[in-house]
């Protein structure tokens, strides 16, 4: 049984999709991040970096619990874990593995950003406004220009790659981005939508999430609360 500490959010979502694709028996914990569950001891003492998700596995490598922070470790984990998700050759590994990069690098922390701006920020500011729905629209061309050459991010097959970026792509709107500029990008995007794990995966702790529109959320997320020394 792994022990997943998570919340509904695309970091989240990541993990909750790749444990349902693998068919591995989990079971989802509740991480209230506008709560501040994510700052807890006992969270910290898997997640140090106060960040949702992380995993516990009963059965680790050596066939001891291990647990694993960062959504990114997780999904490769799970893909060695199963032999699932990663490509069946080196150069395919290599490939998904690039693609996973530059989600945690960029597809994510950018559109965080653009989300932020967008919708979080206490006062529109014009110039972080445009720069992170720009930053995210030079990253959906990206997998665009990706997409146009191959089916999934990684080439002929479904990978990790595709399980990492596809949540983030959900909230498309709230990034500024107009699907009709993405064809290619909207084909992959409704593909993966119709997988029965996909579906599952979404709806994990989704019935737990509640609007972030009271002030004492908004300060553990984004204001002092989130800076504090732990």
């Amino acid at each position: 049984m792994i022990d997943a500490y998570s919340w509904p959010t695309p970091n989240g979502h990541k993990i909750h999709i790749m444990l349902e694709e693998c068919g591995l028996p989990y079971r989802a914990i509740g991480v209230d991040i506008g709560a501040g569950d994510q700052f807890k001891p006992e969270f910290l003492a898997i997640s140090p970096n106060n960040k949702i998700p992380a995993i516990v596995d009963a059965d680790g490598p050596d066939g001891k619990p291990i647990s694993l922070f960062e959504s990114g470790a997780i999904l490769v984990y799970l893909a060695g874990k199963t032999g699932k998700f990663l490509g069946e050759t080196d150069r395919e590994k290599y490939n998904a593995l690039q693609w996973l990069m530059f989600q945690v690098g960029g597809f994510g922390p950018m559109l965080g950003q653009a989300h932020h701006f967008r919708i979080y920020a206490p006062k529109k500011i014009d110039y972080a406004f445009d720069r992170y729905t720009n930053e995210a629209k030079r990253l959906y061309s990206v997998i665009e220009t990706q997409l146009s050459q191959t089916p999934y991010l990684a080439g002929n097959s479904y990978s990790i790659a595709d399980i990492a970026v596809y949540p983030w792509a959900r909230s498309a709107d709230n990034q500024g981005i107009d699907w009709a500029d993405y064809p290619h990008a909207k084909r992959w995007f409704d593909t993966i939508s119709k997988r029965p794990a996909v579906q599952r995966g979404v709806k994990v702790l989704s019935d737990l999430r509640k609007p972030l529109n009271d002030a004492k959320a908004k300060d553990v997320l984004f204001g002092k609360t989130q800076y504090s020394k732990k």
